[in-house]
């Protein structure tokens, strides 16, 4: 270790991201990415964008690409926040409403870059354990808390938790600040965006990296009540004032407008998601019920860790988890109908 180091750093697990292989030929279903590209509408936005203006910052608001979240969304323009990718969105959530005395709740088998964040920020935290079947109980969260965070769905098991439930949540909790990551919200459920204008305690956080294709631009969001998103500013604003850069602001702008094109993709990764679910029951796996552009499933007679690396060995890439309750399971990114059959091919 450095001896330059801050004391705290020696102690922080980061968090470890899903491999990219440098191999080219390699059906990669281990990152949860959209096999489809992202809209040729923000591609084209972004090639206009390129040119002498790049020698000038940024709107340091993202003005234009709020505007756009908020008429997508209904909402005003003050009940959005842009990131630079939603881990960054969470990071300032984590950092400017979850360090308080309670613990911060959330599932134990869960996007594990929390705990990262709470080694980072030192907030206590409390890991929910999930149900039997890999689902939320909404009323184990009914407890003194520091603020909830949930993926919805859930990653990595995909299980999606009802508009109705999550309602329940935030009437168990109103002194707490309420979290719903919606990464992949897109591929199955309906946003708690929705819930914002009755609740002040919610705050709802979304991508561009997974249902729009652009998780090479790094925009992440989150919309809630006024006073919550003022308190994500502050923070940005002490941390790195021009976080979206002007190609990005153009290019998701022209992605929230091409809703032809989204939804497209996303029927065709939801189509090709129940097709590959019954392929691998069909192979006696057993599938978790999901909600998002992956897949969450075991084998009951074969070894997880066996069947990675056997896959791996004929150029097939799935992620494989090794945390306690989920290790003889397989992530599996949905991929273009191709790459679901190599998949199939090679089990």
């Amino acid at each position: 270790m450095s001896k330059f180091w801050s004391d705290f750093v020696k102690d922080l697990v980061p968090y470890v991201p899903g491999e990219q292989p440098k191999l080219a030929n390699l059906v990669k279903l281990n990152t949860n990415e959209n096999p489809y590209g992202p809209s040729p509408k923000a591609v084209e936005a972004m090639r206009a964008e390129l040119g002498d203006s790049l020698r000038l910052y940024p709107d340091p608001n993202s003005d234009l690409l709020k505007h756009a979240v908020a008429e997508y969304y209904g909402v005003q323009t003050r009940q959005v926040f842009l990131g630079n990718g939603s881990d960054e969105v969470l990071a300032h959530i984590f950092h400017g409403l979850f360090q308080h005395d309670q613990p911060l709740l959330f599932p134990d088998i869960s996007y594990s870059f929390y705990p990262v964040y709470c080694g980072l920020y030192g907030i206590p935290f409390e890991a929910v354990p999930l149900d039997e079947q890999f689902q939320i109980r909404v009323e184990d969260y009914a407890r003194p808390n520091a603020g909830i965070i949930f993926p919805n769905p859930n990653a990595p098991t995909g299980c999606l938790l009802t508009l109705e439930a999550v309602e329940q949540l935030l009437t168990n909790s109103p002194d707490s600040v309420v979290v719903v990551d919606e990464a992949y919200i897109d591929f199955g459920g309906d946003t708690a965006i929705a819930l914002v204008d009755r609740f002040p305690n919610l705050l709802v956080t979304q991508t561009l990296s997974k249902s729009r294709s652009l998780a090479g631009l790094r925009v992440g969001l989150a919309v809630g009540h006024p006073d919550l998103i003022e308190a994500l500013e502050r923070i940005k604003n002490s941390f790195n004032s021009y976080p979206i850069d002007r190609l990005a602001v153009v290019g998701a702008t022209a992605a929230f407008a091409d809703r032809e094109y989204f939804d497209k993709t996303c029927r065709a990764v939801i189509d090709s998601r129940e097709q590959l679910v019954a392929q691998l029951q069909g192979k006696g796996f057993e599938v978790l019920p999901s909600a998002a552009n992956f897949i969450f499933a075991r084998h009951p007679q074969r070894d997880a860790g066996e069947l990675a690396a056997q896959l791996r060995e004929q150029g097939v890439i799935v992620r494989h988890f090794k945390q306690a309750r989920i290790a003889q399971f397989l992530r599996i990114s949905i991929g273009t109908p191709e790459q679901n059959q190599a998949l199939i091919n090679a089990l």
